[in-house]
C-alpha cells in the first residue's frame, strides 16, 4: 500500500464522539501515512458529547484501530489529553497498547529545534475561570456545525466552493479576533518563559503556523471543520496538510474500501468514559 512517510505528525481536536468529527477523513489519513512519532494533541475522544448523548459509528471505531496499526508499524503515540477529554488527565504516565498518556510533551525537531507540545486550554481563560461558559460554547459550536453543514450544501448545489461559518466569525468579529490573538499571545509567551523554540497546540479550531517571531506558533487545527494535521519532514520543515486535499488521489480506493467495512463492521458500543 501506498503511505506517505513524516518524520512527526500532530492531531488535535479530533472529537470522537460528536456528530461533528469527520472520522472517515482521519481513519483515511492514518490509513495512508506512516511516521516516527505520531501526538495527539487533545480533545481526541469528546467526553463531554459521550456524556450527555452515545454515538460511535464504526468510523470512530477504525480511527482507533488504524492508531493501534500505526504503533504496531512501529511509531511512537503520545496522547496529550485536552479539555473534552480531561478524564484521561488522571492516567498521565500510563501506556495503553502502545499509546503514552502525558500532560505535556517536549519534542526535538530534525533541525535542533525544541518545540512544547501542549493541548492549549489550561491557557484559554475562559475554559479555566468560567466552566459553565466553555460548555455553553461548547454546546453552540455543535450548533453552528449542524448550521454549516446545510449551508454548504446549499453552496455545493449553486457550485460555490466550502465556506466555514466558525472560521468567518473567528476573522470578522473583533472579540473572537482578540480571542484568538490573546490565547496565541498566551502560548508562545510560556513557550518563551520556558525557553522554547516554539509551541505546538490545538484547541481553538484554527490551523496556523507561525514563524516570524522568535518562538514559533503552531496550531494543527481540528477534524470538525478543516481537517488538518501537522507535519514534520526529515530536515525538520513543519507544514500543514489539508486532509482533503491530501487524499485526492486515494479517494476511489477509500470509497471502496468504506463500503465493505461498513458491510462487515456494525457500529460498535463506544469506549466507556473513565471515572473522574
Amino acid at each position: 500500500m501506498q503511505r506517505v512517510k513524516y518524520r512527526t505528525v500532530w492531531i488535535s481536536d479530533t472529537h470522537l464522539g460528536s456528530r461533528g468529527a469527520q472520522a472517515a477523513q482521519l481513519s483515511h489519513f492514518l490509513k495512508r501515512i506512516n511516521c516516527d512519532t505520531l501526538y495527539f494533541v487533545g480533545d481526541i475522544i469528546d467526553f463531554w458529547r459521550l456524556k450527555s448523548k452515545v454515538y460511535w459509528p464504526w468510523q470512530h471505531n477504525a480511527v482507533l484501530r488504524r492508531t493501534l496499526q500505526l504503533a504496531k508499524r512501529g511509531a511512537k503515540i503520545i496522547y496529550i489529553p485536552g479539555n473534552h477529554d480531561e478524564a484521561l488527565r488522571q492516567y498521565v504516565g500510563l501506556e495503553f497498547g502502545g499509546i503514552l498518556i502525558r500532560r505535556e510533551a517536549v519534542h526535538e525537531t530534525a533541525d535542533g529545534r525544541k518545540l512544547l507540545v501542549t493541548h492549549g486550554d489550561e491557557f484559554d481563560l475562559v475554559v479555566t475561570r468560567q466552566r459553565l461558559l466553555s460548555f455553553v460554547g461548547a454546546a453552540a459550536y455543535d450548533r453552528l456545525i449542524v448550521i454549516n453543514r446545510f449551508y454548504n450544501r446549499w453552496r455545493r448545489w449553486r457550485g460555490r466552493p466550502y465556506r466555514s461559518l466558525s472560521q468567518y466569525l473567528k476573522l470578522k468579529v473583533k472579540s473572537a479576533c482578540m480571542y484568538v490573538s490573546r490565547f496565541e499571545e498566551s502560548l508562545t509567551r510560556e513557550a518563551r518563559t520556558r525557553e522554547f523554540d516554539g509551541v505546538v497546540c490545538g484547541h481553538i479550531h484554527k490551523p496556523e503556523i507561525d514563524e516570524a517571531a522568535d518562538v514559533r506558533y503552531y496550531n494543527c487545527g481540528d477534524w470538525i471543520e478543516n481537517c488538518t494535521a501537522l507535519v514534520e519532514y526529515g530536515n525538520g520543515e513543519m507544514e500543514l496538510i489539508n486532509a482533503h486535499e491530501f487524499l485526492r488521489d486515494f479517494e476511489e480506493d477509500d470509497t471502496a474500501a468504506d463500503q465493505a467495512m461498513e458491510a462487515l463492521y456494525p457500529t460498535p458500543d463506544p469506549p466507556p468514559a473513565p471515572v473522574a
